[in-house]
């Protein structure tokens, strides 16, 4: 079973003590991609969202749970992977744009790491989850929708965001593997 990740606002609370250079959709955002395109540690985590790449020991508990509960929901069988997000009780319009900073954090963390070939070479679904990420970072709420059609349309970014990731990661899993040394080549 995966460790449960802490909330969105305990995030927020660690980041604005530690004067990150980010908020926490966006780091959150930051570190999933990152963990998808390569072997991403937690120091490598900390030196893109933090000013000096270090967090203070009160902050480093908390930012170390986020990072592992992270990378367990991630790389389990369990497909619980969640982006973290601001709860329900935020208005409509925070949780929407949180999500197009946590989809442009995304993008950062996989663009940022070097296993990652460009997207032009990805294909089908890879390339599409890639494409529509793109296009969520300038998402918005429609004021000219009722508040349940707004809300419908959320859950349904945010599953197919959580879907994405997911099939990204997997997608990606080759080329996070170390390279297999060499085997013994028999001669005839």
């Amino acid at each position: 079973m995966s460790q449960q990740v802490p909330p969105f606002d305990e995030l927020q609370r660690v980041l604005t003590q530690a004067h990150a250079l980010t908020d926490a959709a966006e780091a959150h955002g930051t570190l999933v991609g990152s963990l998808c395109a390569m072997r991403c540690s937690l120091d490598d985590w900390l030196a893109e969202i933090l000013p000096d790449g270090r967090a203070d020991d009160r902050s480093a508990h908390s930012l170390r749970a986020i990072f592992n509960a992270t990378h367990g929901a991630l790389s389990g069988d369990e497909l619980a992977f969640q982006p973290l997000l601001p709860s329900d009780d935020a208005s409509i319009g925070d949780r929407t744009s949180a999500l197009g900073e946590w989809c442009q954090g995304f993008l950062y963390g996989l663009g940022a790491g070097a296993a990652v070939p460009e997207v032009a070479t990805l294909e089908g679904e890879a390339a599409e989850v890639l494409r529509d990420m793109t296009e969520i970072t300038h998402v918005d709420v429609d004021p000219n929708d009722d508040m349940e059609t707004n809300e419908a349309a959320y859950a349904e970014l945010v599953e197919f965001v959580r879907v994405g990731v997911q099939l990204l990661y997997e997608h990606l899993q080759p080329l996070r593997e170390p390279a297999a040394p060499p085997g013994r080549e028999v001669l005839h």
